[in-house]
Order: structure tokens, then sequence, then C-alpha cells
């Protein structure tokens, strides 16, 4: 079966991909799986040197990754960050691994005279990635190469929505042989990402809820561990000390970047009501000022949806949020032009915690705004709803956004500022409520999460005799 892949910007069918079957995907798998032993054997700095190579070659090919990712996903600054992201990406772990894998191994004496111990680090066979559409590029590696650096061999299945950058990548990935024996990068469907959960020993997904907790039953029933990555409605809250023009700049672009398509994206604004009207004033102003990059995609700030279904989620959450009495103040109308499907910056008062836009991911350029009276009623606002993934908290000082923060149900905060997440990769998270299962893929856990401890236990003294535990011999 051949898929037809639409281009964002023209709405055409302008590419195609042939999905791998549950039989192709197991071969591979195997493949993979026989590789990995003599991948693992290799010491940390080894396979630290071939990463490295592997950024290199990532670098060499960069304009063509590049391109492939503009054609994915409608957005051309924002895909050369991706690229040099991605070589970034590598390059750390590549640079972090030997040290922390190091001082994971443990030994030392315990209670018992005689009694030694040592912790052997054993990778996982073969992990397994799912990747979402709008990050193409970031999301296929942010496991994988973790995973890669600990010894693992990986195979990772992106969206079929954006899958123009795998053919450039692996020939990045081909660069580097003995890389290329340990890591594959497959195309495919919803049907490969199911095939591929009982190929691997370790599942890895990043995507919506829904889907997510498909991929948790399904790695339970193969009895593998699973990492989730899930949905969020980010908050940030603005306190009355924060600066009003300076954090509706902060909420814009914490909101729309990238067209909002990212799960960090700030989704509901609650603002203290004394600040309100001047809040409100300079965020439809920014809203109102920022730029469609069409027809020339090489100027303005928000490109279009990626993925058709995405604006229709939109559309009918604004549409449920009016008809419920909601006011929009700027932006609010999805844009045919080109064939592509825009929304500009789109500014929302008068909702209402019942109201879809409130509750369920948006994933678009859309802010909602809410006055609060008090801080407690503003972090029980904030702290409804189903997701915990991250928030963002404004005010006069950062000492005093961090008092706030400790009070929110969310895996990070970013403190007078918003959407952190994107950009900082040392600190270790976990995802709240529905927005994630298992360790931070962030800081060091992102790398020892791989890495099984195998206890080996010594005896240096003469082992105890079964007449030691005899009824008589025992106190």
């Amino acid at each position: 079966m051949t898929l037809p892949v639409r281009n964002p910007r023209t709405g055409e069918p302008d590419y195609a991909i042939d999905p791998l079957d549950a039989a192709a995907v197991a071969a591979l798998a195997a493949r993979l799986r026989a590789a990995q032993p003599a991948w693992a054997a290799r010491s940390s700095e080894d396979r630290a040197a071939i990463l490295s190579r592997w950024a290199d070659a990532i670098d060499a090919r960069a304009p063509e990754i590049a391109a492939a990712l503009a054609l994915d996903t409608g957005r051309g600054g924002i895909s050369r960050m991706e690229v040099r992201g991605a070589a970034g990406l590598v390059r750390r772990w590549a640079a972090a691994a030997p040290a922390l894998i190091a001082s994971a191994a443990r030994s030392g004496a315990t209670a018992i005279p005689g009694i030694s111990y040592a912790t052997r680090l054993v990778p996982y066979g073969l992990v397994g990635v799912i990747s979402p559409w709008n990050f193409p590029l970031t999301l296929a590696l942010i496991d994988a190469v973790p995973a890669l650096a600990a010894g693992c061999a990986a195979i990772v299945k992106p969206s079929e929505v954006t899958p123009r950058f795998v053919r450039p990548l692996m020939a990045a990935v081909a660069d580097v042989p003995e890389l290329a024996a340990v890591l594959a990068v497959v195309e495919g469907d919803g049907a490969t990402g199911a095939a591929l959960v009982p190929a691997v020993d370790f599942v890895c997904f990043t995507g919506s809820v829904p889907t997510g907790r498909e991929v948790a039953a399904a790695a339970a029933a193969a009895f593998i561990p699973a990492s989730l990555e899930l949905g969020g409605k980010d908050p940030m809250l603005v306190l009355a000390s924060a600066d009003p023009a300076h954090a509706a700049g902060v909420a814009l672009r914490a909101s729309v970047l990238g067209t909002g398509q990212a799960c960090q994206s700030i989704e509901r604004v609650y603002v203290d009501r004394r600040i309100e009207a001047a809040f409100l004033d300079a965020l439809v102003a920014a809203a109102d000022a920022t730029r469609l990059n069409y027809p020339d995609p090489a100027r303005g700030e928000i490109g279009p949806f990626i993925f058709t279904r995405q604006a229709e989620i939109v559309e009918a959450q604004l549409a449920d949020a009016v008809a419920r009495g909601a006011r929009v103040l700027a932006g609010g109308t999805v844009e045919h032009l080109g064939g592509g499907l825009y929304l500009r910056p789109t500014i929302v008062t008068g909702v209402t915690p019942d109201m879809a836009l409130m509750r369920e991911e948006t994933f678009g350029p859309v802010l909602p705004v809410t006055a609060f009276d008090t801080l407690d009623e503003a972090v029980a606002l904030a702290n409804g709803g189903e997701f915990g993934l991250s928030a963002a908290v404004l005010a006069g000082t950062a000492d005093e956004a961090e008092v706030v923060a400790a009070r929110l149900e969310a895996g990070a905060v970013s403190i007078n500022d918003g959407a952190l997440t994107s950009m900082v990769w040392e600190a270790e998270k976990s995802s709240f409520k529905a927005s994630g299962l298992g360790p931070s893929r962030m800081g060091d856990s992102g790398l020892l999460r791989f890495l099984r401890r195998q206890a080996l236990l010594r005896q240096s003294g003469t082992p105890l005799p079964l007449s030691a535990y005899a009824e008589e011999a025992l106190p």
C-alpha cells in the first residue's frame, strides 16, 4: 500500500511512502537486535566517537534535511533550527554519556560481612520510538540518540504526515556504517507503529493521550517498559506585579511559535484582574501585528497548519467557545491560502472551564484569557483538567513567581518566561496526570532509563550452611 503525503503549503499530495507491514518490521527488528550486542560491547567512549561522526554527517547534509522538513511542515527557519538542534542533540549525548554511564555504576560493601556488590549496567536490546508530526526530526531523535549512547539499538517510526526527512537523514546514517547497523528509521502509518511495539524491548512514544493509552496497553501486553510524553494544556499565570506589556509579549511567543503546534505551547492564560485590561490591550496589539508567512515563506512568523485534521479541531473548539458566549478579540478564522490552512494569532476572552477550548489540547495559535481575583483561584484554575505537562508563571520577581510555581501540578514550570522546556534539556521533569508516563527523557535519566541494573553479589567468605538456619540455631 502506498500512502500519499500532503504538502501543507499547497494542499496537494506530492509525495508518498510505502508503509512496512508487521512481517517487515519484525525482520528489521531481528536484524538490529542481532547487531546490538557488538554495539553494546564497545566502550561508551567509542560509541560517543561514532555518534560525533554522525553529527558531522548531519551537518554535511543539513541543507537537504532542512529542505525536506520545510516541505513537510511549511516552516523554513524552524526547519533549519531543527537540523542544527539535532546535530547538537547528538553531540550533547556523545559528550555526556561516558561520564554519566561511569558514574551510574556502583560497587561497595554490604551490611553482611564478607559480601560486596557491584552494579553492572545492561542496555535494553532494542528501543522502539514512535514520533509525531509537529517537530519531525527533533522528536524522532530525542529518545533514539540517548538510547544509542547507552548501547541499545533503535528503530524509529515517524509520523506518516511528515516523512520526507527520513531519506536524507538515513543518508547521513549510511555515512556512518557502525551506526547504520543499529539504527533504522521506518516509514509507515498507525499499523506500522502498532507492529513495532511487540518487536522491541522498550518503547518511547510522543503524541496524543488517546494514542498514548493504546501504546501503554500494547506495551503492557508485551511486558515491556513504556516512556510516554503525551499532550498538554499548559497554563500561564500572570500575577499583578508583572509588567502587562512584557507579559503579553512572552505569552504570545510561548503560545503561537510554530503555529502553536507544540506540546509545551501555552494554551491558557490566567491574568490578575487588576492588570487584565492592559494585558489584553498589549496582547491583541501584538497578535494583530504578527504576520503569516504567506505568500512569501521566507517572511513572517506564522506558518500553515501541518495537518488538516488539526485545523479542523481548532475550528471546532473556537466555534464551540463562541457558541457558549466567548468573544474573539483577534484572529479567529482559518484562512485558505494557496491550498494551505492558516490561522492568525487568536485571542479569546469570556471562556469558561467547561469549554473544549479550555479542556482539550488545541495545538494551534489560540490563546484564551481568563481574569482571576485571588491566587488560590488562579492555582485552582491552572490545576484543573487532565493535563500536567508544563506551565508558566510571570511576576515582578522570579522569587514571587517561584512560590506560585511550586503549587502547580505540572512537570516543568517556566518562571518569568514561557515554554522553556523546548530549550532546556538538562533539567529532569516528570509528566503529571495524563500528560505522560515513565522516567524523564530530559537530564541524566534521559539516558539512564535505557540501562537495566544487574547486581553482582560477591561472597568473599564462607557461605552459610543450611544448618545455620535450623530452628534451634535461630534466635
